[in-house]
């Protein structure tokens, strides 16, 4: 616990003559803008293509549409990540965040797949039911955003947490070479420990820039261990095209069907309350409160970014949790530094062959890393929660039932397959994210709030007396 404050304060990376410019503000130099910045790729890279990947492969696509569907994902996934980061009028939160693919989304476009005869004429309206999703989700941003009110720190803490145990799974399923059904190779745990080790002992040794960037110089140094182990695998680089635009449309023109839309619709909502969460982690960690105005701009952020990507033949978005853990590791909290990330996917979208070479990099190799990435995140929810109190009422209740409530999909992911509960219901209860966040929060009202009156202080002379807040 006592190393738990170097996660949620970090000391600020060194600027030239920032005067009160906040850190997040401000514009790192070009070389340090690029290498931070290709650092929140490779860390992303994984989570924007897995989607575009799975569903291309269910619904029977040829390599070579697999191939333009990752494109696109990924040029879609910079073009919300720079709204995010840039933004405009009242969209972004203007934060260091990552948007990209939310895998939350496959299962229910694998089943509105599963509705179709062939499953290639899904896409359409997976595209049709994407786009309502995001403009609903736009228009309610303004009116979500006030929910956070019911983010006090007891809540908030559980959620951080959560974030980043549920993302741990993932870096374990990199280890385990995306085959979780299968033993895990010796090669690939060495691969894993050895990424593990260099990253770990680059941050011990290493000072100033070159500490920040530990996690990318790790995922190099593991790939150049990788290439004589036989894993590394280079055929996508010489079959890539150097040049590829997603054109808009290009598995047809939306289709609006009425039971994708509430499909898409329910998990547009799931994904708005994993982004206001994301938000609320990475306020703590950059110094920066994440008030109602930073959602608001944060959610309408995501949901134009979803909106737009169907034209591009891409999928709903959301905040990545796993840059909020690199964040919180390199201590780089210039919103540019995404921004430049987010530059970068566009350029990746638009050349195949320069996307390839970052899918070179083995999974066991970022699943090592990933431990730490994610371990980080987990690690800050816990030091939030050691500020919430948990000596006070039954805060600690409050806590363990919400872990335990949103660690059930993360340790049976089949728990709720075999029951009667409704489908859209499993949505939210498959996150653990929001399943916990949801507890949580009904919990704290429910022991801190419902059917409970806060003493109010004595009245002062000439001061008017103030009603006593409801919510914290």
């Amino acid at each position: 616990m006592a190393a738990a404050p170097r996660f949620t304060e970090p000391s600020p990376e060194p600027a030239a003559d920032t005067g009160d410019v906040h850190p997040v503000d401000r514009l790192p130099r070009p070389g340090r803008l690029i290498a931070t910045g290709f650092q929140h790729v490779a860390a992303s890279y994984a989570g924007v293509v897995a989607p575009p990947l799975v569903l291309g492969a269910y619904i029977g696509l040829s390599p070579l549409e697999i191939t333009f569907l990752v494109g696109a994902s990924l040029f879609t996934a910079g073009i919300a990540t720079l709204l995010q980061t840039i933004g405009f009028w009242k969209v972004g939160a203007r934060m260091p965040f990552v948007n990209g693919v939310s895998f939350a989304g496959v299962a229910p476009m694998l089943a509105i797949a599963d509705t179709q005869t062939d499953k290639k004429d899904a896409l359409p309206i997976i595209f049709g039911a994407v786009i309502v999703a995001g403009a609903l989700g736009f228009l309610l941003a303004p009116y979500f955003c006030k929910l956070v009110r019911f983010f006090p720190p007891i809540v908030s803490g559980t959620v951080i947490t959560l974030i980043g145990v549920t993302l741990l799974p993932v870096s374990f399923g990199w280890i385990q070479g995306g085959h979780p059904e299968k033993p895990t190779s010796l090669t690939n745990l060495g691969l894993a420990g050895v990424t593990l080790l260099i990253v770990l002992v680059l941050r011990r040794l290493l000072r100033g820039f070159l500490q920040q960037i530990a996690i990318l110089l790790g995922l190099i140094a593991g790939t150049l261990v990788a290439i004589p182990a036989g894993v590394v695998d280079f055929t996508a680089t010489r079959h890539a095209a150097v040049v590829g635009f997603p054109t808009p449309f290009h598995f047809g023109s939306p289709v609006f069907e009425a039971a994708a839309i509430v499909s898409m619709c329910i998990l547009m909502l799931v994904c708005m309350t994993e982004s206001t969460a994301d938000m609320l982690a990475l306020g703590e960690i950059v110094g920066r409160e994440a008030d109602e105005k930073v959602i608001a701009g944060g959610l309408r952020a995501d949901t134009l970014g979803t909106a737009l990507s169907p034209l591009f033949n891409g999928f709903a978005n959301s905040a990545f949790a796993q840059n909020v853990g690199l964040v919180a590791i390199t201590k780089v909290r210039s919103r540019y530094t995404v921004a430049a990330c987010g530059l970068m996917f566009v350029l990746l979208g638009l050349s195949p062959v320069f996307a390839s070479l970052i899918a070179v990099v083995p999974q066991p190799v970022l699943g090592g890393a990933g431990i730490v990435l994610f371990g980080t995140v987990a690690a800050s929810g816990v030091n939030v929660l050691r500020k919430a109190g948990l000596e006070q009422g039954d805060n600690l209740l409050i806590a363990a039932t919400s872990l335990g409530m949103g660690l059930i999909p993360v340790v049976s992911k089949t728990f709720y397959d075999n029951t009667a509960i409704p489908e859209t219901l499993k949505i939210i209860l498959d996150s653990g994210v929001s399943a916990g966040c949801l507890t949580a929060v009904v919990l704290n009202l429910a022991f801190n709030h419902l059917g409970r009156r806060r003493a109010s202080p004595a009245p002062v002379a000439g001061v008017p007396e103030q009603p006593v807040p409801v919510v914290r």
